[in-house]
């Protein structure tokens, strides 16, 4: 059965889109899902950038699936389980993980080229954590690979339409009864600095996490929270937002103070270490003995912490990661793309050169809490990848499971999905009118005469980016505290009234009426806040440390805290509400220390 697909309205201003299905990125788990629900009605793809530009065309290392006969489900459910620290929904895992091999022989079906062995048999990998070679990858380009084919099937499709270089802002929601139901979302045209209207049955987010509430990430520019900002904006219930993981080996280069706040910095994938690569220290020490049984290839929770420490203990700006004792064909093989971007732009020669690395904020691990169908709180919205919080990575993300957590929740998103858009078509029509309406209503701010002052403005907020970036790295970054975590609170409202004072002086809403990028980046921002409060919530709300959250103040995992850290409240709330139990939990310390 198909949805029919309402028709476009538009005026001078405003212009609102009938579909049937709004998806919200156009990473891996956006692509997969769209192609999934169009034989079902019409798709409308928004991405921020282009097409192809997400998190998933980054992805160097690979997708894991139990693809060989030594392997076996249970193993990848075992791992699966001790990465996350015992905090992952064991449905979520037991589906994922029963499910993935299909999963990633459908990209194999659909043209995915991956590196396969002298025998023509896909070539599988090892990466930290896993017990099995069980990685499926495109030498190191994988994501650049699946982004390739799912770019082109989707494209193909006559049901698909993409809104390219479309910037989402807020979701639309509705009061239907006692139901607060999702409609749709509110976008800009970041090509002509219009506001545009998707109204849908159903709105799929898939925008990916966010790497940029810190100053180091491996993510790209785009990967500012946007999605769960917007859901948590909307109440819909967000969850473990605690749990920020840092990649262990980005690439150090030395600040040379041109690189701007909005920079991404390069990944040297897991692979590194899973094909033989050590870590040593600038004095030439193999420091992972010290930390952890499994050495290099522990999970990266330990491996970051583990340089972390190595960092602050000896005051080096980095440490190495070696693998010239390794053929130098081999290496050159398996990281053609890393080989290439160190030679090109650092002059290292990775077959006989040290690899300089410094850990970095990878993957959002928290996100939009759902069901097993991709469900989330609100009716009609949906959210799969990594802005999700699905159940299966817990504490701490196993390496290569999140490319194939997009591909099997989106499958079971889109079976739930077609079915609620099914049901809801016929009474949704009339909620999408009034929506319609109401947005074709709204009062546009006149532009101000003089342009001049938004090149300043631009500034300010970048500014304003930098503080609430330098704030949550040196607070609420790989090691925390009670005391750390209340300071980012403070700084984060500060900043936060901040930009509410210099919206009001310079008149941002009038200044963004003639400047796309500045009302981007004023969104950006106001994203940024949000996701970096639930960060420091969440954070608080946990006593005890567990995978990628560690605190001084409760350094041991505690039975009674292993379950999934919820914010079903306005932020407000919630904030106000942490901020009481925290610090009467200190004055207890305190006394407790003092008698």
């Amino acid at each position: 059965m198909t949805v029919s697909c309402l028709s476009n309205a538009a005026n001078d201003d405003h212009t609102v889109i009938n579909t049937d299905f709004v998806v919200v990125g156009s990473g891996i788990a956006g692509l997969s899902y769209a192609l999934r629900v169009a034989d079902h009605g019409k798709v409308a793809i928004v991405t921020k950038d282009v097409a192809h530009e997400g998190s998933t065309r980054y992805a160097q290392g690979g997708i894991c699936a139990v693809l060989d006969a030594n392997d076996s489900v249970e193993s990848h459910i075992s791992d699966t389980l001790v990465a996350g620290d015992f905090l992952c929904d064991l449905h979520a895992v037991e589906m994922v993980c029963s499910e993935g091999a299909a999963a990633v022989l459908e990209l194999v079906d659909m043209g995915a080229e991956f590196t396969r062995s002298s025998s023509g048999e896909l070539h599988l990998t090892r990466e930290g954590g896993h017990e099995h070679n069980r990685i499926v990858h495109a030498a190191d380009m994988t994501g650049r690979e699946i982004e390739r084919v799912l770019v082109e099937k989707a494209l193909a499709h006559p049901n698909i339409h993409f809104y390219e270089k479309h910037f989402a802002t807020d979701l639309v929601t509705v009061q239907d009864g006692e139901v607060t139901r999702c409609i749709g979302i509110d976008v800009v045209d970041r090509s002509t600095n219009k506001d545009i209207r998707f109204v849908s049955t159903v709105t799929m987010l898939a925008a990916g996490g966010a790497g940029h509430i810190y100053p180091n990430t491996t993510n790209p520019l785009v990967a500012t929270g946007d999605g769960i900002a917007m859901a948590a904006r909307a109440k819909a219930h967000i969850a473990n937002m605690e749990f920020m993981q840092f990649h262990p080996t980005s690439l150090y280069v030395e600040p040379d103070g041109a690189a701007g706040t909005r920079d991404s910095v390069f990944l040297i994938t897991e692979a590194v270490r899973g094909e033989g690569g050590l870590l040593y220290n600038a004095a030439g020490e193999r420091f992972m003995p010290k930390y952890d049984s499994r050495l290099e290839l522990a999970p990266r929770d330990v491996v970051a912490r583990s340089i972390d420490d190595q960092l602050k203990k000896h005051g080096d700006k980095c440490v190495y990661l070696d693998i010239t004792h390794k053929p130098a064909k081999e290496i050159m093989e398996h990281f053609p793309n890393i080989a290439a971007h160190l030679q090109d732009n650092l002059g290292l020669d990775i077959t006989k050169d040290r690899i300089p690395v410094v850990p970095a904020m990878h993957y959002t691990c928290g996100g939009v809490k759902t069901g097993l169908k991709g469900d989330t709180s609100l009716p009609g919205l949906y959210a799969t990848g990594e802005a999700a919080y699905t159940g299966l990575h817990g504490a701490n993300r196993l390496a290569s499971n999140s490319l194939l957590e997009g591909l099997v929740y989106s499958l079971k998103a889109a079976s739930a999905s077609t079915k609620y858009a099914q049901m809801n078509a016929r009474q949704a029509s009339s909620l999408f009118e009034d929506a319609a309406e109401e947005f074709s209503s709204r009062e546009l701010l006149s532009p101000p005469e003089d342009a001049k002052s938004v090149e300043h403005a631009l500034k300010v907020l970048m500014n304003l980016r930098q503080k609430l970036q330098a704030t949550m790295w040196e607070n609420a970054g790989i090691v925390r505290s009670n005391t750390r975590l209340l300071d980012a609170m403070e700084q984060v409202k500060r900043l936060r009234m901040e930009l509410e004072a210099i919206s009001s002086e310079v008149d941002l809403g009038s200044l963004a009426t003639i400047d796309c990028e500045l009302k981007v980046e004023h969104f950006e921002l106001l994203n940024l806040f949000t996701v970096s409060e639930l960060v420091v919530v969440s954070a608080m709300m946990r006593k005890e440390s567990r995978g990628l959250h560690y605190t001084t103040d409760y350094p041991y995992k505690v039975e009674g805290e292993r379950r999934p850290t919820v914010i079903n409240t306005p932020l407000k709330s919630a904030r106000k509400k942490i901020r009481r139990m925290v610090t009467l939990d200190m004055g207890k310390r305190e006394m407790e220390v003092s008698s």
